[in-house]
């Protein structure tokens, strides 16, 4: 395709994508490019439309599974741009809320109980940006601990679960549009859905998130909570790429949830190689240390094809399936 100098930003020929992922399949990509900041994502973004491709991004690496094989034509990922601050006052000229830049040293910040906000890059992970919040008590993402990815993943699919999904505290997000442009949306623009942030094909730069004021003892105390709750009934800390289903509509699965439609199908009992049905939650599929992409692909089919059968239901896939265009 081109030549690693030609890149904006740091560049890897066919570097390996298993390892950026949580469920750990997957093969190469012909390029990955690594921006460092928000002006060298849209660069990296432009460069390759310049060379004919439109670039995939590749967040924190859940809910996805790639192919095996080399992937043509070029991954932007964002591990480089982890940075979460608090934004200066509002107005404040000096201040970008997406500034390249922390806020200078010798401004002052307005009391965090004023003005409860963060702003985060896309690659900042959700455990770093919880942890942040704990530590200012800022409350309202709790229901996301033990979630994995980064932030641009969970604004874009609305990560979240039963205590609370992620654009419960968005204020505004910036998005590169497919052309390349940087957009700023406020989130009465916006028309987020369950796993779904209603942004389209725009990429997602970073957010400015406004919280509740709480002490840090009682939001700290309810992350702890949630995450117990969670590690009875999930495979917390098992390789696996999440749900790998959305939730049916109600009616139509008797308020059951995917969950529950696939462990009353008997889906617990499927495997595919190394990668096999969570016998913990059956929407979940963990690779057992071996499993290739199309082993996890096959049983995701199988999964779906199951539920079909003995329901009539459907199901819709959670999980991104990235594979050769």
């Amino acid at each position: 395709m081109t030549s690693s100098a030609t890149w904006p930003c740091a560049a890897l020929p066919l570097a390996d994508l298993s390892a950026r992922t949580t469920i750990r399949v997957g093969g190469r990509a012909e390029w990955l490019l690594e921006p460092a900041t928000p002006e060298e994502l849209r660069e990296a973004w432009l460069a390759a439309l310049e060379f004919g491709v439109t670039p995939r991004v590749l967040g924190g690496g859940a809910n996805i599974a790639i192919d095996d094989g080399v992937l043509p034509g070029v991954v932007i990922g964002t591990d480089r741009l982890r940075r979460v601050f608090r934004p200066l006052a509002a107005g404040d000229e000096a201040g970008d809320e997406h500034s390249a830049l922390a806020p200078p040293s010798a401004m002052v910040l307005p009391d965090p109980a004023e003005d409860p906000r963060l702003v985060a890059w896309c690659g900042a992970t959700l455990p770093s940006l919880l942890r942040a919040a704990r530590d200012l008590g800022y409350s309202g993402l709790e229901g996301l601990v033990g979630v994995p990815g980064n932030v641009g993943g969970g604004v874009a699919m609305n990560a979240g679960g039963r205590w609370g999904e992620m654009w419960d505290v968005v204020e505004s997000v910036r998005v590169l549009e497919p052309d390349g442009e940087l957009r700023d949306l406020p989130r009465d623009e916006c028309a987020p859905t369950y796993r779904n942030g209603g942004l389209g094909g725009r990429v997602v730069v970073g957010v400015v998130l406004k919280f509740r004021p709480e002490p840090r003892l009682t939001v700290a105390a309810r992350m702890k909570d949630y995450l117990r709750e969670k590690n009875k009934v999930q495979p917390v800390t098992e390789r696996s790429a999440g749900c790998t289903f959305k939730n049916p509509d109600p009616e139509l699965a008797g308020g059951r949830s995917a969950g529950e439609l696939l462990d009353d199908v008997g889906a617990k009992a499927l495997a595919r190689g190394d990668a096999i049905v969570s016998p913990l939650h059956a929407n979940f599929i963990i690779n057992r240390g071996n499993a290739t992409a199309a082993d996890v692909f096959t049983l995701m089919e199988d999964m779906r094809d199951l539920v079909a059968q003995k329901t009539g239901i459907a199901l819709e896939f959670e999980v991104k399936r990235w594979r050769p265009v």
